[in-house]
């Protein structure tokens, strides 16, 4: 009798760690993302910015997020949900949301200089902070005297 209950518990036990081993499975594929549709992103640009100015900032993520995903090469609306995003704290969101607008908009010299901020100030990445404050420095053209100094001091300080 204690044999058969034993076997009864060995394949009850065998049964759960199945059952969890099939939960720790691979993950969910995440949705593909929507094809490319202007006119619909330039609808969730306009309500994002009219929640914004609302104060509804919850609402002006969404919506951005939805145009960004219709429209990723909309360099102003990545910038401005890149923007809301590190004012809400989530700096490796807007990081992301930088490095996917300068996948398709590199020359935009405000998407570097961002994602260089929030990459030295927020995240610590000195080494790309570098390379994106140099590449803003490249596309302006022009000497800015603060963004040198920050260049300067990465320099000095990854040496």
């Amino acid at each position: 009798m204690v044999y058969r209950n034993l076997t009864l518990r060995t394949v009850a036990l065998g049964l759960v760690l199945v059952w969890l081993a099939g939960c720790a499975g691979p993950a969910v594929q995440k949705p593909k993302v929507a094809p490319a549709n202007p006119a619909l992103a330039l609808k969730f640009t306009q309500e994002g910015r009219q929640a914004y100015e609302q104060g509804r900032k919850a609402a002006a993520v969404d919506a951005w997020k939805q145009a960004v995903s219709l429209n990723p090469e909309d360099a102003a609306t990545v910038n401005n949900l890149a923007l809301l995003l590190q004012e809400e704290k989530h700096f490796s969101e807007a990081a992301t949301f930088l490095e996917t607008g300068l996948q398709y908009s590199p020359d935009v010299p405000q998407l570097h200089y961002n994602l260089a901020i929030i990459s030295e100030l927020y995240l610590l990445d000195l080494k790309k902070a570098l390379v994106h404050y140099r590449t803003y420095r490249k596309l302006t053209g022009a000497e800015d005297k603060q963004v040198e100094g920050w260049i300067a001091d990465l320099e000095r300080r990854l040496d």
